[in-house]
């Protein structure tokens, strides 16, 4: 088959995209749970770097400390002159209440965004048209209030544990949650106590106030709620917040008692875990062993994807990072994990290409899971290219687009290496005791956003698979 019988063939396969978004209505209830927050983005040049640092004092001294704990002022400014001198990316935990106030009075904000997985999937599942979504929030005063799309579908709960519409509710008593997104250009010069630094790299530091996910309290109105009512499909991520020294690993133990009794009051219900990155390899490994086992479907990117491996067949790991990340060998890997968790559903989103491994006798078919994977791809191409998934009526924005050849070709390596010619014409072929699922995806060059994408494709993926 030729290249243009490959596309021609793939855009009559991805025609079903609009009518299977329309099906997502027919469905009741999604929870999203547990991670919701608020992202606030600030370009900064290396001149308001410079007032910043003077403004605190900071020093050549100061720039010296390796410490990556926000404790004061002056620890924001030196992480900051850090990530842009370096070009790198890295993000600190603040827990004072105060230099939260003095980040709000002092650095301030370009925009704010719905930040959290919790919080993302929430906001996706609604426009989508699911009937009612139900998201936790560990706080929810007026500002986060206002990162929800303002839809009747959406409902948070309110300071007495009661569902209402979550654009609405203002428990006043809780401080926002806030990461300041804080990004910087290349070739942008900045001059501290004497030192000259300049931005070898486009990048960002973030800087966290986010005391209630990095503790994973879970709000009792959610719970109580789930636990009367049940839902349709459960959405689980936030895990990666916790560290081992906080008591991260007990936390997840503790969480996966609430996870197994949702999971037997409401048998139908689909429970799918987002892995995410978690850098705690002891809370990594107590994810893998306590969460994953509990869960119908697990989401994981490529990184996480190694991160689950390191942590299940340290062998195997140590043979992957020696080589290309190709699909074949990336798939390679999900099998592993499958394998090891026995989880019936697993999805990996990789540059160009979904794959999802499910049991043969997954209760959404292989056609059904494809589909929802085509819908996953038109909307995340649309997030790329218009940079959100705001408006219903341009979540399509992108239908139509031709899958790319850097996606036919990740494919068509798997297809090759696996022999199995159906999974590059038709997205679908057995394997073993699994059914194999593969779709290319549609590419934008220059995307808006990438905030967000791995939660909107595994989320979309599952719930969009009717």
């Amino acid at each position: 088959m030729t290249d243009a019988d490959l596309q021609k063939k793939w855009a009559g396969l991805y025609d079903i995209v609009p009518e299977q978004l329309n099906k997502v209505k027919q469905i009741n209830s999604v929870a999203t749970a547990f991670n919701t927050n608020i992202d606030a983005v600030l370009k900064i040049s290396g001149r308001r770097i410079a007032e910043l640092a003077e403004k605190v004092g900071l020093t050549a001294a100061d720039l010296a400390d390796d410490k990556t704990q926000i404790d004061c002022a002056k620890d924001v400014v030196r992480g900051i002159v850090k990530c842009f001198g370096k070009g790198i990316a890295e993000e600190w935990l603040c827990e004072k209440s105060e230099v939260y106030h003095w980040m709000n009075d002092n650095i301030g904000y370009d925009r704010l965004q719905m930040g959290g997985q919790g919080g993302i999937v929430a906001n996706t599942m609604a426009i989508v048209g699911v009937q009612k979504v139900y998201a936790h929030t560990n706080s929810h005063p007026a500002l986060q209030s206002e990162q929800f799309l303002d839809l009747d579908n959406l409902i948070g709960f309110d300071e007495n544990g009661r569902p209402q519409k979550a654009v609405l509710i203002d428990r006043v008593t809780e401080d926002p949650l806030v990461h300041w997104i804080i990004e910087f250009d290349v070739g942008d010069e900045t001059v501290i106590d004497g030192q000259k630094f300049k931005c070898p790299k486009s990048n960002r530091f973030i800087a966290t106030y986010d005391p209630a996910n990095i503790e994973l309290k879970i709000d009792a109105g959610f719970v109580n709620y789930l636990n009367e009512n049940g839902y349709d499909y459960l959405i689980l991520s936030g895990y990666h917040n916790l560290t081992s020294e906080r008591g991260g690993v007990e936390k997840v133990i503790e969480n996966a008692e609430t996870v197994n009794k949702w999971h037997k009051i409401n048998p139908q219900g689909i429970i799918h875990l987002e892995l995410a990155s978690t850098q705690d390899k002891a809370v990594r490994r107590a994810i893998i062993e306590h969460i994953a086992p509990l869960v119908d479907s697990i989401g994981l990117n490529e990184r996480e994807a190694l991160d689950a491996l390191e942590v299940i067949d340290s062998e195997m790991y140590a043979e992957v990072k020696k080589q290309e990340l190709t699909s074949a060998v990336l798939f390679k890997v999900v099998e592993r994990i499958k394998q090891s968790v026995k989880v019936p559903r697993i999805q990996l989103h990789m540059f160009g290409l979904y794959i999802t491994l499910q049991d043969k006798d997954f209760r959404i078919s292989p056609e059904a899971n494809r589909n929802g994977m085509m819908l996953a791809a038109t909307l995340a191409a649309t997030k790329c290219g218009i940079g959100n998934l705001n408006e219903y009526d341009n979540l399509l924005w992108a239908y139509g687009s031709a899958v790319s050849e850097k996606s036919l070709n990740a494919l068509m390596m798997l297809s090759n290496v696996l022999n199995l010619p159906t999974l590059l014409t038709d997205g679908i072929a057995p394997y073993n005791e699994f059914e194999i699922i593969a779709v290319p995806t549609i590419l934008i060059d220059k995307p808006l956003t990438l905030v967000g994408m791995g939660d909107t494709i595994s989320s979309v993926s599952l719930v969009g698979a009717r």
